[in-house]
């Protein structure tokens, strides 16, 4: 859902994204990728702030690549009218390869099977298929082994030969950039220099080479090579408390999940309060019910925990997070039926942020965000009107 300010009043509850701000993030990440280009990775509905409007706004601020996981995402971006060049690496057999050639997509390929699939795609569509061959230099996910290697760019040097395909990239990813000194990342970053050598020895001209993920691209400048690819951060998010805050890094969170309250009501105190009665009231208060749970996203994990900016004053949930509301104890104030709740948002009004729910349900804030269910609209502030790139800067 898109709308203003003055849409998201009504809402039982919203995610209110602000596309100035992610705007704001790609031209930060921009600058630090130096001479690199920039993906901007709006997979899972764009970590679930929207990812048709994301896609956009990214654009506009000079995003040149576009990242999804899987193939029905970047499909979506094309059925939509998005322009410009997307990869897609989560493959399984039987997908729509022949749909991803006849898109322009850019795809990735990790073992012989995959390239079997791809190359008959393309010989049914009459047309070259864009891959990037994928080398696991040591995160051990999708990806080719390094014995394997040699055998994956041969035969796909020999679909280059055959009008088949063109490999525009090669690429890895990191297991440990968001530990900054993490040995893994200089083992990762040499083997992926070792198996780079070896295609192009053999033949291979990529357009791209790219390894560096959101931690990468703000803390290891020497993994940059042709494209980084930002997740995370596009969103405003630090990839983890190590690498510094998002003020540190000079991102700003882009979405604010808020919901109106319910109810106020004053109970006594030993009053249970939700499932199990978890929270008993040490005194008589006031009880706040906010109508957004586990079914909307909020984490059952921070029950007791979770903390709310109700009136301008921080509370914690009361009690169990439930299917579709919890509690948060007042303390005897006594704000209206309807005033905002705020879970989490940039936290320049003292409201709480994703990392801050991080923290309550023991997981990391890309969880917060992409968890945020269908049920919760997406409100998009700053929408213009131009589309996929007319406005890029």
């Amino acid at each position: 859902m898109t709308g203003r300010n003055e849409t998201s009043a009504t809402l039982r509850a919203r995610a209110e994204v602000d596309l100035d701000a992610l705007r704001g993030n790609v031209r930060t990440l921009r600058a630090r990728a130096g001479g690199a280009a920039l993906m901007a990775v709006v997979k899972s509905d764009a970590y679930g702030h929207g990812m048709l409007p994301v896609a956009r706004a990214a654009r506009e601020a000079g995003a040149t690549w576009l990242g999804t996981a899987t193939p029905h995402e970047a499909l979506a971006l094309r059925a939509a009218g998005v322009p410009g060049r997307i990869m897609c690496w989560l493959w399984t057999p039987g997908d729509p390869w022949r749909e991803g050639v006849e898109a322009d997509l850019d795809m990735s390929v990790s073992a012989l099977w995959a390239l079997r699939e791809v190359t008959a795609a393309a010989r049914a569509a009459g047309r070259p298929a864009r891959i990037h061959l994928k080398a696991d230099t040591g995160l051990g996910r999708n990806g080719c082994q390094p014995a394997d290697w040699p055998e994956l760019v041969a035969a796909a040097l020999a679909a280059e030969a055959a009008g088949e395909a063109t490999v525009t990239g090669l690429w890895s990813h990191f297991a440990c950039a968001d530990e900054p000194g993490h040995p893994s990342i200089a083992a990762q970053l040499d083997l992926f220099h070792e198996m780079v050598t070896h295609a192009e020895k053999e033949g291979v001209r990529p357009e791209v080479r790219h390894i560096a993920n959101s931690a990468a691209a703000l803390t290891v400048p020497e993994s940059h090579f042709d494209l980084v690819r930002a997740g995370i951060a596009t969103y405003g998010i630090s990839p983890s408390p190590e690498i510094g805050t998002s003020r540190d890094l000079g991102l700003r969170p882009v979405m604010t999940l808020a919901a109106s309250v319910a109810l106020v009501k004053r109970v006594p105190g030993g009053h249970g309060v939700g499932y199990g009665h978890q929270y008993r009231t040490p005194h008589a208060t006031t009880l706040g019910l906010i109508p957004l749970g586990y079914a909307d996203g909020v984490p059952r994990h921070a029950s007791g925990r979770g903390p709310v900016l109700v009136d301008g004053v921080r509370r914690r949930v009361a009690g169990r997070v439930a299917m579709d509301q919890f509690v948060v104890d007042l303390a005897g104030d006594t704000p209206e039926a309807g005033a905002r709740a705020v879970l989490f948002g940039p936290g320049d009004h003292g409201e709480p942020t994703a990392q801050d729910w991080a923290e309550a349900a023991d997981t990391i804030a890309y969880e917060i965000v992409t968890r945020i269910g269908s049920r919760v609209p997406r409100v998009h502030l700053n929408e213009r009107e131009a589309r996929d790139g007319q406005a890029s800067e």
